[in-house]
Order: C-alpha cells, then sequence, then structure tokens
C-alpha cells in the first residue's frame, strides 16, 4: 500500500476554536496550513470542530449578540479557514516523532484541546444514542444559563474542585442543584468546600453513585438512577439536568516524553508565548489551559500560536546558490554548519 507524504509548514492538529483560529492566521500569511481533524466518534464524544460541537447555545462568544449554536459558530470557523485557503484532513494521529531536528514539518501547532472524563454510563453519550447536549452537559458555564436549564433541578456528580465550581454557578439559574458524590466527604479546596455548604440552593447526596441517566428524545433529561454505594439500594432520582463534573484530561498522550507538561498532561508553554519546549512546536487552547476552558480564550491563543509560528519560520535559514544558509537577520551559517557569520562580519561557532 502506498503511502502518501504531505510537505506542509505549519500543521494544526485539532479543529476546535483554537485550531481553527491558528489556521484563519497562519492562512491569512500564506503559511497554507493543513488542519488535521479527529474523526467523529460516539464512544470517545469526538467530532469534528471539537467540544463545542456538542454543545448547544452559545451566548458568551463575542459577536452574536442573540447567541449562536456550538456546531454552527464552529462551520463559521471552519468556513473563514477555508476561505483563505486551509487544508483539512481527517484522521487519527497515532504516533509523533520530535526527536530530529530539523523537523520533516517545520512547525507543529498542537490545538487537540480537552475531554471531559466521562461517567461511561447509559445515557450519557452524545444524541442520538443518549442526552448529551439535550440534558446532559460537562460544562456549567457554556450550558448552565440556557434556558433548558432555567429554574430548574439540576444533578452536579463529583466532589472536586471543578463540580463545587460548577454547582455554585449553576445556582445563579437553577432552582436547586444537587451534588452526587461517590464519598461522605469532598475532595474539593477548604475554600470551595465551604463555598457550596454555605449556598442555601446547594444541597449533596452522599455516597451515591449516578447508575445510568434518564430520559426522553421529546423532553431530554427527566431523571438519574441513583445506587447507594453502601446499601446497594437504587433509586429513581427526578431532575431536569446533569452536569459531568470529575475533571478534564487534556489530549496529549501522544506527546509524552517529548514535550513538557504538568502532573496532569497540560503542556507547559513559555512566558507570555505559545512556544513548548521544542523549538518550532506551538501548544493553544484548551491543551495548555487549565484555567479558564472557554472558546474565546481558546481562540486568542490559537491567534497566539500562529504568530508565533509565523515568526518561527520566518527566521529559519533559507538555503542560497553558494551553498550558505541566510536568514532573515542576515547572518550567514556556512555549508559546513560549523560557523555563523554575523551581520556586521564577525564568525561564531556554531559547534554545540
Amino acid at each position: 500500500m502506498d503511502t502518501e507524504i504531505l510537505k506542509k509548514d505549519v500543521v494544526i492538529i485539532g479543529s476546535g476554536p483554537a485550531g481553527l483560529t491558528a489556521a484563519i492566521y497562519s492562512a491569512r500569511a500564506n503559511l497554507n496550513p493543513l488542519v488535521v481533524d479527529a474523526p467523529a466518534n460516539t464512544a470517545k464524544q469526538t467530532t469534528p470542530g471539537g467540544q463545542l460541537m456538542i454543545t448547544t447555545e452559545v451566548e458568551n462568544y463575542p459577536g452574536f449578540a442573540e447567541g449562536i449554536q456550538g456546531p454552527e459558530l464552529m462551520e463559521e470557523f471552519r468556513k473563514q479557514a477555508l476561505r483563505f485557503g486551509t487544508e483539512f484532513l481527517e484522521t487519527w494521529i497515532t504516533e509523533v516523532d520530535l526527536s530530529e531536528r530539523p523537523f520533516k514539518l517545520y512547525t507543529l501547532i498542537i490545538a487537540s484541546g480537552a475531554s471531559a472524563k466521562w461517567l461511561g454510563i447509559p445515557g450519557e453519550a452524545k444524541v442520538p444514542d443518549g442526552f448529551g447536549g439535550n440534558g446532559v452537559s460537562a460544562c456549567a458555564t457554556c450550558d448552565g444559563p440556557l434556558p433548558a436549564f432555567r429554574n430548574k433541578v439540576l444533578v452536579v456528580v463529583g466532589g472536586g474542585d471543578t463540580a463545587m465550581e460548577e454547582a455554585t454557578f449553576l445556582t445563579r439559574y437553577a432552582a436547586k442543584v444537587y451534588v452526587v458524590h461517590r464519598r461522605d466527604k469532598l475532595r474539593a479546596s477548604k475554600i470551595m468546600q465551604e463555598k457550596a455548604f454555605h449556598n442555601e440552593k446547594i444541597e449533596f447526596v452522599w455516597n451515591s453513585g449516578v447508575e445510568e441517566i434518564l430520559g426522553t428524545p421529546e423532553d431530554g433529561v427527566t431523571g438519574v438512577r441513583l445506587s447507594n454505594l453502601q446499601t446497594g439500594e437504587e433509586r429513581t432520582f427526578p431532575c431536569a439536568g446533569v452536569f459531568v463534573a470529575i475533571g478534564h484530561k487534556p489530549n496529549t498522550e501522544l506527546f509524552k516524553g517529548q514535550l513538557d507538561m504538568d502532573e496532569v498532561g497540560y503542556l507547559l508553554t513559555s512566558g507570555q508565548s505559545t512556544a513548548t519546549n521544542i523549538p518550532g512546536v506551538f501548544a493553544c487552547g484548551d491543551v495548555q489551559d487549565s484555567v479558564y476552558r472557554q472558546a474565546i480564550t481558546a481562540a486568542g491563543t490559537g491567534c497566539m500560536s500562529a504568530i508565533d509560528a509565523e515568526r518561527f519560520l520566518d527566521h529559519l535559514p533559507v538555503a542560497m546558490p553558494s551553498g550558505d544558509e541566510v536568514t532573515v537577520d542576515g547572518e550567514h551559517i556556512t555549508p559546513d554548519h560549523q560557523a555563523i557569520i554575523t551581520a556586521d562580519g564577525h564568525m561564531i561557532s556554531n559547534k554545540s
């Protein structure tokens, strides 16, 4: 079987707000980027366009006074990237080798995002296989203000800071928020616990697990099936929405052992740039943001990474007929790569 080799100066892994913004900026700079999409996969809840593809109405993205559906917003992103010449390839990337320099691909922009951790229970999958996008969410900030959840009884699953943040935020809109936790005490920080405990709209369901999310296609979520983990007793608990808040996992498995990351797996970038520890590799969006995780912040860092990549490429040496390589700053690299001659004539050793 023949293998097609694609030669690109800029490759972007991920097609959410960060990846497509990076594509727009890179394409407008005539860098002809290639965006690699993750194929649609119901079990993994992945689809080209990122997490906004399983979000309904987006009301907090600037420029849309009346709000816009998540999939529609990402389609606008994609059309804008296509307009300037971005190419798309839908495939799973199974391996990345960043060990050799120079790269076969000069720059790599990683915008593969982060995935919400899910419970893996019936009713949780994306519509039509479950109620994902129709009463099930992993982002209270994104979906909590929607009319479907206003003045309703909601369930938040989890016991860490993420769950407390989600529950507290949802009390702005919900009639009541029940936090379901598998233990009899929380893992959240003390300050987040106190905030939740003192909120009159929040109640706790201890030592319990959500076994199934119940509902109908017409009404969405109508309840959950809870199991008491001490007694084994099961019961149906009515609610209009379920927010799974057991954390997020950055999609960085491909880069372990190659790129610097924190203990959770978020990629580490340098200072105010999107540069990783390997020159020519840049990270943007949720893959390097464990704090904000919003479409607008992802798009912002996507812009940054494209500009960083453009500047990186501009400073790469260009081969001359003489065999020398010349940088944009006027430096000459000798054909044997043993010395650099600066613009003012000084010779500097290029040996490691």
